[in-house]
């Protein structure tokens, strides 16, 4: 027997229904905020997504190469695949331009809790505008797509250039800076500790531990302001972090320890963390110079992504769906059984034949192992009479109705 591929997962029927319902209920809010749905190849030019991360990625992603020899890669993420279709086709739309995408992704990992080798996105981006209400607009949306499929959450947000701004003062270059913020985002302190001795005096370096332990309400944004009074940059980033909470919903926590794994975030970084199962559900944050990198006129953007399989692991659903099984008692009636079940399906609802040639007692079983909500009995009699038994499978309940208001 072949299996299949590892980290990759099979859903059953009763799972679909539930990851549609989630999706249904994430479009409509990203919709309700006028943002449009995009979808871009499964396949990116390696190129690309090695763009702004480097070659060492290779070996995080499924890399191939196709008949005429081009280097490619399944897409690891959707951000770079959406400003590659800015730049092809989008960049003389009007701004600020709204996307939004639901897609799957693929990263050679090891399979864990929460983590697979192909896993769902589900995200947006805002291209055009660099106002702080955009970064807010983004925040918002995200709580507010959450809020709308029940999943409790807690909320972080911090601010990449309050780090940046102290780093270019100490003279750290920028392969060192992701170095440091690949270690952050790990969380992986101790590591960072050695690395940071290695290029930095102990003033310096508990400096920076110390802005990456201010957690809490706005107060943290004054004990920043006192710790870097020396650092204009890391000043400013804080000024543009205060315009941007003063239009986000105020249930978050300031966290300057996020750094996100990804190399082309800028300024505002927030991640959300669910309550259940897998623990960050959410990231994203400005990334102004990604459209630039991949050749383009510098152009403002802030986005984020939802892992959606991550979200499943912390919604509680229960899909109640009216659906129809019609019976026909014998073959004769199986054309009669057709036509009605066309009657129901028309007016809308799920309806099933009964197409086993099981006797009716082994139908209503079946209904009932479906889950099937009523049954309707196609019989000689009630046929001639222009009629059919409709049978509630909850209650037991049953009665004749014409055929014609069925």
């Amino acid at each position: 027997m072949i299996s299949k591929p590892r980290g990759t997962r099979d859903f059953t029927p009763e799972e679909m229904k539930k990851r549609r319902y989630v999706e249904k209920k994430l479009r409509e809010v990203f919709e309700s905020y006028g943002y449009e749905e995009i979808l871009t190849p499964t396949f990116e030019s390696f190129e690309l997504i090695a763009k702004k991360t480097g070659e060492e990625i290779r070996k995080q992603l499924y890399v191939f190469k196709d008949h005429g020899g081009r280097e490619l890669s399944l897409r690891p993420e959707m951000t770079s695949p959406v400003v590659r279709f800015y730049l092809n086709e989008l960049k003389n739309y009007p701004k600020p331009l709204r996307l939004y995408y639901f897609a799957n992704c693929f990263r050679y990992e090891r399979p864990q809790a929460g983590r697979f080798r192909e896993f769902w996105q589900m995200g947006c981006e805002l291209i055009g505008c660099k106002r702080e209400v955009a970064d807010a607009e983004v925040i918002n949306l995200a709580i507010d797509g959450l809020k709308n499929i029940d999943v409790e959450f807690s909320l972080e947000i911090g601010h990449l250039g309050v780090l940046r701004g102290i780093l270019r003062k100490f003279k750290v270059g920028e392969e060192e800076e992701v170095k440091m913020r690949r270690l952050i985002d790990k969380e992986d302190y101790e590591s960072l500790d050695k690395y940071l001795t290695e290029i930095l005096d102990k003033e310096k370096r508990d400096l920076i531990f110390n802005i990456l332990e201010l957690k809490g309400g706005k107060e943290v944004l004054e004990e920043a302001k006192e710790l870097l009074k020396d650092f204009p940059e890391s000043l400013e980033a804080i000024k543009n972090l205060e315009n941007i909470l003063k239009y986000t919903y105020d249930n978050y926590k300031i966290n300057f320890g996020i750094a996100r794994g990804l190399d082309y975030y800028t300024g505002m970084v927030f991640e959300i963390y669910g309550k259940k199962g897998a623990k960050q559900i959410c990231g994203g944050g400005r990334y102004d110079n990604l459209i630039e990198t991949f050749g383009g006129e510098p152009e403002p953007a802030v986005g984020f992504a939802y892992g959606f399989d991550r979200i499943m692991m912390n919604v509680n659903i229960e899909i109640k769906e009216e659906k129809y099984l019609v019976i026909p008692l014998n073959e004769n009636l199986i054309v009669k059984a057709m036509e009605i079940a066309n009657i129901l399906r028309k007016k809308g609802k799920k309806v099933e034949l009964e197409i086993m040639g099981r006797k009716l007692r082994k139908a209503l079983d079946y209904a009932n192992s479906k889950g099937i909500s009523k049954v309707v009995i196609v019989g000689e009699k009630e046929v001639k009479e222009g009629k059919v038994t409709i049978k509630d499978m909850e209650s037991g309940e049953q009665k004749l109705v014409d055929i014609e208001v069925i």
